[in-house]
């Protein structure tokens, strides 16, 4: 899934980069529908928090790296909103929520603004 580092990323064309992070929050998102259609939580849900999980860790991971030359400003939002989703996530896991739909949201409104 996430081998690469960010600036091994940034090393090939930025479109490829950004076409390789939408897959990844597609893939999340597509996970967490299926977890949210079923009435309890079990091997979806299982599989869609613990990937969701892993992207928005790495995503964390690679904005804290000096390399990353996004703006400050953005890297703090994005890290925030990594914060709120792996809360939410924790959340599902230990099945004090169902909130599958806001994680949904947040994650798809990221995808669509790496265009």
């Amino acid at each position: 899934m996430f081998q690469f580092s960010y600036a091994e990323i940034m090393e090939d064309d930025p479109h490829i980069a950004r076409n390789r992070e939408r897959q990844v929050l597609e893939r999340s998102i597509e996970l967490l529908e299926v977890a949210k259609r079923q009435e309890k939580y079990g091997k979806d849900g299982i599989e869609a928090i613990f990937y969701t999980r892993r992207v928005w860790t790495r995503f964390v991971d690679d904005l804290q790296q000096p390399e990353n030359e996004l703006p400050v400003e953005l890297k703090a939002n994005l890290i925030s909103i990594a914060i709120w989703i792996l809360k939410e996530c924790e959340q599902i896991r230990k099945r004090n929520s169902t909130n599958y739909q806001g994680i949904i949201d947040v994650t798809t409104i990221i995808k669509d603004g790496l265009k």
